[in-house]
């Protein structure tokens, strides 16, 4: 099958219309079939130019100009802005501050370590057998199954701005490997084509989305939903946090994690809570699903050097079952177990410490379960009852709440919005219930109010391997009552940190 791209640093448009500097690129995708003897699938992509250089490098010594002297970005009217991106097969919907962002990528993007304005041409050979490689600037998720499958074959429709549009017909029943590309987009569609070789069927899924690095090392930064909307994009801890504070000014760092069991978190040899705290340098540290016992307290409470006050809850109704916990190098004036009812106080759910300015609350709230059989006590009893006792701490102080809330509150907040209507955490009534209980009450989704518009994940389930392919859920929140929200200078996601099928989050707060 050939199939048309463009190259041009970290973007790769898969597209028929694509144009590189103004010559095409030719790229022949081969899938060995069965006869291979080693039974491996491998893909070829080698690209060509077609045309002449002189187009090529006249443009090159625009943009390396352009490069040399950031301000004339400024300067440029949206049409030419959309001309330049349009010359190097980039994507050129949206405003002109977009676009300027559009093309600040594209300048400052490497390709294999190199700066991708020498190269014009890639020539490269994968074996497909692990997933999410680099190849020539396209990651390539394979997924080899030799599983009987149904697939809807798609018409498919390129527009003029590369986008893709798939209409399902009839359905048919196959067995193949798919590919999924991932690229620097406005939007992601994917669609599944079929590919004959060797007389045996292939499907090629090509992706197209928001993607800072293919590589698999940073796999939160592939644009993945089922139900993308026009102008989301994957969140990408390293290029969207803000700059850190000056010495000069106050502030606090509260950090929180879903650990799913402690104990079998410190016995990993990779990331775990002390590194956390040696490369974070919070000053507070909620945890959730300690998973421990009050016997086991003795032994972590001086888990950290240099945090003196930890402050720990346990299940007594099931052992070995939730417990949060507080670790703080900041010595709080009061500290509160429980929501002072008997009926909610017995599985560890919750641990209040009172510090100058503000409440902070690690919590973890019931999961509706297996057949959503929690589902009304946790939306009838338990949401109602930690709201109020949040509002009558308000009362005297600000309250901040953190830790698993189990609610993935909007459907940019999961990955599969569509397949989970009925999943415990994303049913109507616990997204009503976070909404009625939290959101109106006045509390703030610090992460959502600094980032509107970006997929960015808590939780990935350790079916599938989720965590790999980027599609999770965002579970675990830090929420403020109003009156502290604007203090709120960065609200973030760890996505890079293992060791639980949760990772981090954390809050930088002005004081």
């Amino acid at each position: 099958m050939l199939v048309t791209t463009a190259h041009y640093t970290s973007i790769v448009a898969v597209s028929r219309k694509n144009r590189i500097l103004g010559a095409s690129l030719s790229t022949q995708v081969r899938a060995m079939s069965s006869a291979n003897k080693e039974g491996k699938p491998t893909a070829s992509v080698t690209a060509t130019p077609r045309s002449a250089e002189t187009g090529a490098r006249n443009k090159l010594v625009e943009l390396l100009d352009i490069r040399n002297d950031p301000s004339k970005l400024g300067k440029m009217t949206v049409e030419e802005l959309r001309t330049t991106l349009r010359s190097v097969g980039a994507p050129t919907k949206g405003r002109k501050n977009d676009l300027i962002s559009a093309l600040k990528i594209l300048l400052d993007g490497k390709v294999d370590g190199e700066s991708a304005l020498a190269s014009d041409g890639v020539s490269v050979d994968k074996d497909l057998k692990n997933e999410n490689q680099c190849v020539g600037g396209i990651n390539v998720v394979s997924e080899s199954s030799r599983l009987q499958r149904k697939r809807k074959t798609k018409k498919v429709v390129d527009d003029d701005d590369g986008s893709i549009e798939v209409n399902p017909s009839i359905l048919t029943t196959r067995e193949g490997m798919s590919v999924e590309t991932t690229d620097l987009a406005g939007k992601k569609t994917s669609v599944k084509r079929k590919l004959v070789i060797d007389n045996s069927t292939k499907y090629v899924e090509v992706s197209k989305g928001v993607q800072e690095s293919g590589c698999e090392s940073e796999p939160w930064t592939i644009f993945s939903h089922k139900k993308p909307q026009k102008d989301w994009i994957a969140y990408n801890p390293r290029t969207m946090r803000p700059p850190p504070l000056t010495h000069d000014t106050k502030f606090v760092k509260l950090m929180s994690w879903n650990v799913n069991g402690l104990r079998a978190l410190l016995k990993l040899e990779g990331f775990s809570v002390l590194q956390l705290s040696q490369r974070e340098n919070f000053d507070v540290l909620c945890l959730q699903e300690t998973k421990l016992q009050e016997k086991d307290i003795e032994s972590v409470k001086d888990l950290l050097e240099g945090y003196e006050n930890s402050f720990w809850t346990c299940s007594i109704s099931k052992l070995g079952y939730s417990g949060t916990a507080i670790i703080s190098r900041i010595k709080p004036i009061s500290v509160t177990y429980g929501l002072g009812i008997s009926d909610h106080d017995s599985e560890g759910r919750l641990v209040t410490a009172e510090f100058d300015s503000f409440y902070l609350l690690s919590g973890y709230v019931p999961n509706s379960g297996d057949g959503l059989k929690r589902l009304s006590y946790r939306v009838t009893q338990w949401d109602p009852s930690l709201s109020s006792y949040m509002k009558e701490l308000e009362k005297s102080k600000p309250v901040i709440l953190t830790g698993d809330l189990n609610c993935a509150h909007q459907e940019i907040d999961i990955f599969n919005p569509a397949g989970n209507r009925r999943s415990a955490g994303f049913t109507d009534e616990e997204r009503q219930s976070f909404e009625i209980n939290f959101l109106s009450k006045g509390f703030i989704d610090t992460f959502r109010r600094q980032h509107p518009g970006v997929v960015g994940y808590t939780y990935w389930g350790y079916r599938h391997g989720a965590r790999k392919t980027n599609r999770g859920w965002r579970l675990d929140y830090f929420l403020a009552s109003e009156s502290i929200a604007d203090q709120v200078h960065d609200s973030y996601i760890l996505p890079d940190v293992s060791g639980s099928d949760h990772c981090p989050i954390g809050i930088v707060l002005k004081l």
